[in-house]
Order: structure tokens, then C-alpha cells, then sequence
């Protein structure tokens, strides 16, 4: 029996081993949730307040709060616990290790964990305080438990009689675990973190990964705007990336925010060199201090020179190639991938105009296009197009252009004067047209000469002028003259075919026959389809072989439209006053006057003058009288009746007639001839 007390009074102390970890109901609501997963951690260890329990009884709760209510010697064990209770003192102090919290657990494990201590909490108000055990939890693994060197439970409250009060117990719960996470640091102000991105950004730079410094520099300028070395750095990540027009608005802005600054000075003048604006960037350079080195400006001045070459060959009298050269020279010193400047395309496409050719005036047309499809309200490209289409004749394409030009700005002065300049031209030209078809050439000869003064420089309008005024000195019959203003309309346009065709038509009125075919082969040569220009070369060919030989026309002194009574008082009068008989010292009398019967003879048939106007080979006369009849035709035989004679079957005054029609191997003379002519 003896035997049996010692356990009795060792399962007494049990409950009084479960009211001493929960002496103060504060500290029980607070501790009980870690009751469940310090029991499986250590199964085998006893309390140190009930050495003589079995190492492998598992501590239990108390049944009722009745037991938590004993009074007896509460500050003794406070003592014992903070000196000896080692497993005690480690459950509390796992109150506050951070990787055991109740809220550090899994949620089906946390889960699980509230519904057995809520079911637990209602029991012990509703039954009575029994002892048994509570059910094993599997252990969930948790972190080893930091060991601390001492822990203290204030007991604050006086014990309750089992009955839940309204205090502050529900209010605070478990204490919110901390993030596992290192505290995080201070959020950086907007300079810091533009410090940062430029880091990242200069980084990117050295990488030459531009587009990326560009983002890095852009966010660094959008928190902080009014910082220049932002904008100034970023202009030059612009620059690497050929975005010249980008760089040189960050740059004049950084120069804004910092006027003095060599640096950014310099930047700016180098963007002004690569765009193509020498000028800015020589001032821009003259504004640094300490002044820039000379290998610094040696580009800028280079470009500058050619561009004012090439305005000075466009002003002055240099013909166009000249302006050309100069600017390509220029374009040499701009930027990589920079485009050409628009005032350079505007001096490229006037040079164009002033080469002339129908050539340049395309090239002119192209230039003035490619800057119009990049604004179409462009009025100095819309006049450089309609200067290119008045100087290829289309004035009313031109005209169009002018007015377009003034609708973009009605102050602009070099649309103004070209308009009036054409509608004066056009005005004058279909002027001297009308009178031309109305047959009042000296009028139409005027409009024109005046029209030509009205532009000098137009090559294309002009040479149409010149070729005009021509064709009005050919119906005045002004043969040289025409041929001088067909020259110069040629020298204005070579290629302009017209203005060839009347000099050749001009030439074959001067009777130039032999340079009138020369002129229509070289025309042949340029239009080889147009089958009517072989026809001109034909008669051209035809006039000069008629030219080689005698006129009779000219040996008789008339027209080539005289009638036959002009021909025949011309030859009456020239026989008298050549015949041999009269002029016996001269011994080419007796061949002038041959000449003048030939004339005569031929002339006065309407048959042989048309053979003879038509080109056709004709006898000589003189090779029928070969040793025979020279004294006869000398001795006063009216070549009348010799050229009426050879025309065949000729009759004579006395019926007679020259056998066979022809003169055969002898000659019958005849008795008496008409008019009273006889030979003696």
C-alpha cells in the first residue's frame, strides 16, 4: 500500500504541473497554441516540476480552470520555473522565434492547429478537469529553435474562476510574425533614382547598345527634367544612333540650362556640323571658353567654304556644274546617315535650271518633288517646279504652281515675280501668234522680239521665240536673218528639232543647197522615223544638182514665176546688147550670148522649162552644132528658130523639114525660115 502513494501523489502534481505553465489566464490564451507543437518536438522529456514522472508520459493540459486557481506558493515556482524549468522556459521562448510562429506554419497545418485548440478551449469551460492525453500531433518538421539565454513571464492578472472575461485577451491574439524577408530599404528620392538609371545608361553607352542608353537616360529626364547633364548625355546616345535632329533638341536645351558649359557647347556645334549648318556651328564654337582647338572646327569651316562657293557660282555667272561640285564637296563633312539639307537640295535644283537641257530640267523637277513629298506646302519647292516646267515650255503647269506657291504664302516675292513673268511671256507670245496666222508678219515679228526681252535667262522659251521670229523673216523673204535666229534657238536647245527644220528650209530659200541637205541629214540623224524628212533630204539633193548646172533663170535676168512674154522681152533685149557682131573686141560676148539662146530656148517651151524645173537632164544645145553651125549661129541666126528646129518635126516657112525628125547623118539646108530670117 505504501507502494501505491507515491504515485498517487505523483498524479496529483500533474495538475499542478499543468497550473503552473498556466498560472494567469493571460498568458494561457497566449501560450496555448504552442502547446500543440512543443509536445511532439520533445516526446520524451518530463516537466521539471515532476522529476519522479515516466520520461515517456506525455505532459497533459489541465482539465478545469479550478486548478489553475490554486494559490499555493505561485511566486516559489515563478522562482523555480525561471531557474530550472528548462522545457518550459523553451516553449515560451518560442513565443518569439521567428521560424516556429504559429503563422509561419503551412496553412493546412495552421488550419488544423485553430480547430483543435478552439474544440479544446469549449471543453474545458463545459467538463470538468480530467486527465488524459491528448492526442499526438504529427510534428510538422519546423526550423531548429534558437536558444536564448533566459526568458521572464510577468504574471499581471489574478486568476479567473473559469470564467471568460472581457479583456484585451481576444483584442491582441498572436503576434503577427515577421516577414522572413531582410527589412526592406528606404524608398530612393527622384535624384537618386535618376542617378541610377544614368549609371545604367552610361553602362549601355560603353556597350554601344544605344537604343537601351537612350530608355535609361529618357526615364533619368523624367525625374529629373531640368538637369542638363541628362539631356546632354542622352543628345550624345542620339548621335551615336544617326538620330541628329533628336540630339540637337536635348543638347540646345542642356546649353539652355547651362550656358557656359564647353562641353555641351561643343556637342551642339558638332549636331549643327553633321546636319549641315556650318554657320550655327562656327558660332557655336566661338562661343567656348577656353576656345576649342582648330582640328575641332577644321570640318565645320571646310563645309562652310564649299557652301558659300556654290552660292556664289549660283549667283554669279559660273555655270551650274560648277554649283554642283561645290556641294558635293560639302555633303562629304555631314553626318552619317544625316540627310542633305534642305537648302542644299533648293541650290542643287536651281543649278539643274541653270544648266539648262531638257535633262536638267528633269533633275530639277526630281529635286523639287523629293522635298514636296516631304511637305507638300513646301512654296519654295512648288516655285522651283514651276520654274522647271515654265523652262520646258509648259506655262500653264507652271502658272498652276506659282498660285499654289502664293496660297502658301502670299508674301513670298520669288512666286510673285515668276508669275508675272510668265503670264507677261505667255501674254506677248500668243500675241505674235495671232498676227503670224493672220498674215501680219512685221507685227508678229515684233511681239516676238519684244517677248524675248522679257526673260533672258528662260533657254527653253527663248529658243521657241527665236525660231518663231524666224519663220516671220522667211515670209519677208529676210533668208539671212531667219538662218542667224535658228542658230541661236539652237545654241539655247540643242535638241529642239524644229528650230533645225526651219534653218534647213531657210537655207534652200537662200538657194544654200549644198548646206540645206547637210542640215537635213544632221536632222535625220536625230529622228531617223520621221519619213518626211527623207523627202526633204531628196529635194534638197535634187535643188543642188539643179544649182550645178546654168540658171537659165539667172542667165536671162528673171523670176523663176516670169511669164513667157517677160522671158521674151529679156532675151530680145539681152541678144541685142550681147550679140558678137556689137562686141567685137570681147571674146566672151559670142558665149553670153550662147547662154542667153539656151535660156531662151529652153524657157520658152512649157515642156522643156517644166523638165528643166523639175530637175531632169537636158541636151545641150551646143553639142548639135558641134564644127557646123558655130559661124552660122555667130553670123546672126535667131536661136528662136534653132531651139524650135531641134525640138523634132519642126516645120519651116516653106513646108520643109529636117528628115526623120532628127538632123541623121547629113543636113538639108532650108530655104527661107519664119520671120523673115534667112541664111545667106
Amino acid at each position: 500500500m505504501k507502494g501505491l502513494f507515491p504515485k498517487k501523489s505523483s498524479k496529483k502534481q500533474t495538475p499542478g504541473d499543468g497550473s503552473e505553465s498556466h498560472h494567469t489566464p493571460h498568458h494561457q490564451e497566449k501560450l496555448q497554441p504552442q502547446t500543440p507543437r512543443s509536445e511532439p518536438s520533445s516526446p520524451v522529456k518530463s516537466s521539471s516540476g515532476t522529476p519522479n514522472k515516466s520520461p515517456t508520459k506525455k505532459p497533459t493540459r489541465p482539465a478545469s480552470p479550478a486548478q489553475r486557481e490554486q494559490p499555493k506558493s505561485r511566486s516559489s515556482r515563478s522562482f523555480a520555473r525561471h531557474s530550472t524549468d528548462q522545457g518550459s522556459s523553451s516553449s515560451r521562448r518560442s513565443k518569439i522565434d521567428h521560424n516556429t510562429h504559429p503563422l509561419n506554419l503551412p496553412p493546412d497545418e495552421l488550419k488544423r492547429l485553430s480547430a483543435q485548440y478552439s474544440m479544446s478551449s469549449r471543453s474545458s469551460l463545459d467538463k470538468m478537469d480530467v486527465d488524459k492525453e491528448t492526442p499526438a500531433v504529427p510534428p510538422s518538421s519546423p526550423p531548429p529553435v534558437q536558444q536564448q539565454s533566459s526568458f521572464t513571464v510577468p504574471v499581471t492578472s489574478p486568476p479567473t474562476n473559469g470564467v471568460k472575461t472581457n479583456t484585451d485577451e481576444e483584442a491582441e491574439g498572436p503576434a503577427p510574425p515577421p516577414h522572413r524577408s531582410n527589412p526592406s530599404s528606404p524608398v530612393p528620392t527622384d535624384a537618386e533614382a535618376a542617378e541610377a538609371h544614368k549609371a545604367d545608361g552610361n553602362k549601355f553607352f560603353k556597350q554601344k547598345d544605344f537604343s537601351r542608353a537612350i530608355a535609361e537616360y529618357t526615364s533619368a529626364i523624367q525625374l529629373m527634367p531640368d538637369e542638363p547633364t541628362y539631356l546632354s548625355n542622352r543628345a550624345a546616345a542620339y548621335m551615336s544612333n544617326y538620330q541628329y535632329e533628336a540630339a540637337l533638341e536635348d543638347c540646345v536645351r542642356a546649353v539652355d540650362l547651362d550656358a557656359q558649359n564647353p562641353k555641351y557647347l561643343l556637342r551642339l556645334a558638332r549636331i549643327y556640323t553633321s546636319l549641315g549648318r556650318p554657320d550655327e556651328a562656327m558660332t557655336t564654337f566661338g562661343r567656348i571658353q577656353p576656345p576649342t582647338s582648330a582640328k575641332d572646327m577644321l570640318t565645320a569651316k571646310e563645309m562652310q567654304r564649299h557652301v558659300k562657293a556654290a552660292q556664289d557660282a549660283l549667283d554669279g555667272g559660273t555655270s551650274g556644274s560648277m554649283v554642283l561640285h561645290a556641294l558635293d564637296q560639302a555633303e562629304k563633312f555631314l553626318g552619317a546617315g544625316a540627310g542633305k539639307p534642305r537648302k542644299w537640295q533648293l541650290m542643287r535644283g536651281y543649278a539643274y535650271l541653270k544648266m539648262g537641257g531638257a535633262n536638267s530640267f528633269g533633275e530639277a523637277q526630281n529635286v523639287a518633288m523629293g522635298l514636296l513629298r516631304q511637305n507638300n506646302q513646301d512654296p519654295e519647292a512648288l516655285v522651283l517646279r514651276g520654274r522647271a516646267l515654265y523652262a520646258q515650255g509648259e506655262n500653264d503647269k507652271a502658272i498652276q504652281h506659282f498660285r499654289k506657291a502664293l496660297s502658301c504664302d502670299p508674301d513670298f516675292r520669288d512666286a510673285v515675280k515668276w508669275l508675272r513673268t510668265v503670264q507677261k511671256l505667255e501674254r506677248m507670245k500668243e500675241e505674235g501668234n495671232t498676227d503670224y496666222k493672220a498674215g501680219k508678219w512685221q507685227a508678229a515679228f515684233d511681239k516676238y522680239s519684244a517677248a524675248l526681252e522679257v526673260d533672258p535667262t528662260n533657254r527653253g522659251t527663248n529658243s521657241k521665240l527665236y525660231n518663231n521670229r524666224a519663220m516671220c523673216r522667211i515670209k519677208l523673204k529676210q533668208y539671212e536673218e531667219a538662218i542667224d535666229d535658228c542658230d541661236r534657238a539652237v545654241s539655247l536647245d540643242a535638241s529642239y528639232l524644229k528650230a533645225r527644220k526651219t534653218k534647213a528650209n531657210a537655207l534652200g530659200l537662200a538657194e544654200k543647197w549644198e548646206d540645206a541637205v547637210r542640215e537635213w541629214k544632221s536632222i535625220q540623224e536625230l529622228d531617223p522615223e520621221d519619213r518626211n524628212i527623207v523627202r526633204e533630204i531628196r529635194k534638197a539633193e535634187l535643188e543642188l544638182k539643179k544649182s550645178q548646172r546654168k540658171d537659165y533663170y539667172k542667165i536671162l535676168k528673171v523670176a523663176k514665176d516670169a511669164d513667157e512674154s517677160t522671158i521674151k522681152k529679156a532675151y530680145r533685149k539681152l541678144a541685142i546688147i550681147h550679140h558678137p557682131d556689137k562686141n567685137p573686141n570681147d571674146e566672151e560676148a559670142a558665149e553670153r550670148f550662147k547662154d542667153i539662146g539656151e535660156a531662151y530656148e529652153t524657157l520658152s517651151d512649157p515642156q522643156k522649162r517644166a523638165r528643166y524645173d523639175g530637175g531632169d537632164d537636158l541636151i545641150d544645145p551646143s553639142d548639135m552644132f558641134n564644127g557646123g553651125m558655130g559661124g552660122g549661129m555667130a553670123g546672126g541666126i535667131d536661136p528662136e528658130i534653132l531651139f524650135s528646129m531641134m525640138n523634132g518635126g519642126a516645120s519651116f516657112g516653106g513646108g520643109q523639114s529636117f528628115g526623120g525628125g532628127g538632123f541623121g547623118g547629113g543636113r538639108q539646108r532650108a530655104q527661107g525660115f519664119p520671120q523673115g530670117f534667112h541664111f545667106g
